[in-house]
């Protein structure tokens, strides 16, 4: 019982990370109709900035809030510089963009820092802290600030003036306009948005992966199963995705190690962890196409 209980509390953590990137890239989607394959990237480079400026002397939480500022503003310049001009251009010179700007992240990260792996620190007490047996303290505060960081993003989005014009300007741009938000502005907002959730999870997850160029390419696709799995239109799905996802592939993956304990023969395993994603995402999206909470669009032609 124990151990299934450190499973799904492992599952847990691992979901409050895909739904930080999952929710990321559901921002950029819904306002763009775009996939922004750079933003693992984007969540590795701002993690090792929170690194620098940790190895520069400021303590983990200053660093954190300055290194979520700044992919903040990071995201901002880069629709603003970068895709605002190609706002009218076909879809596949966008993902070409979106590629180029995966491979500059990634390479500007080794350049800086190098490719070898560097330890990052949990700010966590190792002691006092989790539930022992359980869940271990850095698995339980990862959880504890992604709530807290979904918690201020559903009462900024839903109670504030600013919060609801990015909305709308995401849902109906035509409509926001004619009431007077400036919608280029709103979308170049949520790109920050996007960004610094990004950070956050990029952040949260270098202690647990260690910090390296490559860190968050297989979480991005945890991510992307997330959001199809909770619909990729509708952000509150796109975080009960990941947590789906999170918990249900170590389900499957301690029900596998069980039976080979039991019988000898493996089955699946902790190896397979991806593979048990991709089927969830495949046997969802063939029951339900938009997603287990998505909605179908229809658009008039």
């Amino acid at each position: 019982m124990e151990q299934l209980l450190q499973q799904f509390a492992s599952g847990l953590a691992n979901g409050a990370i895909y739904a930080c990137v999952a929710l990321a890239l559901v921002m950029i989607y819904v306002s763009t109709d775009h996939i922004n394959f750079a933003q693992g990237e984007m969540a590795m480079f701002s993690a090792y900035i929170s690194w620098q400026l940790m190895d520069w002397g400021m303590s983990f939480w200053v660093a954190f809030v300055l290194t979520v500022l700044i992919s903040f503003a990071m995201g901002v310049l880069i629709e603003r510089l970068i895709l605002r001009p190609l706002h009218n251009a076909p879809v596949l010179s966008i993902i070409v963009v979106f590629i180029g700007l995966l491979a500059i992240f990634n390479s500007m990260a080794g350049a800086f820092w190098s490719y070898l792996i560097k330890e990052f620190p949990s700010p966590f007490p190792k002691a006092d802290f989790g539930i022992a047996g359980v869940i271990g303290p850095h698995q339980l505060g990862v959880v504890l600030v992604t709530l807290i960081v979904l918690g201020l993003l559903f009462v900024f989005f839903r109670y504030t003036p600013l919060g609801l014009a990015m909305r709308a300007a995401a849902q109906n741009p035509q409509m926001a306009r004619l009431v007077g938000v400036r919608v280029d502005w709103m979308l170049a907002l949520g790109w920050g948005l996007a960004a610094s959730v990004g950070a956050v999870a990029g952040i949260m997850v270098a202690h647990i992966v260690y910090l390296e160029p490559n860190m968050m390419g297989g979480i991005l696709l945890y991510a992307f199963a997330s959001a199809l799995v909770g619909g990729i239109s509708n952000p509150a799905g796109a975080v009960a995705g990941g947590f789906i996802v999170g918990i249900l592939e170590n389900m499957v993956a301690y029900a596998g190690n069980q039976i080979e304990k039991a019988t000898g023969i493996y089955i699946i395993g902790n190896g397979e962890k991806l593979t048990v994603a991709l089927i969830i995402v495949i046997f969802v999206l063939t029951v339900k196409p938009a997603g287990l909470f998505g909605r179908v669009v229809v658009k008039r032609v």
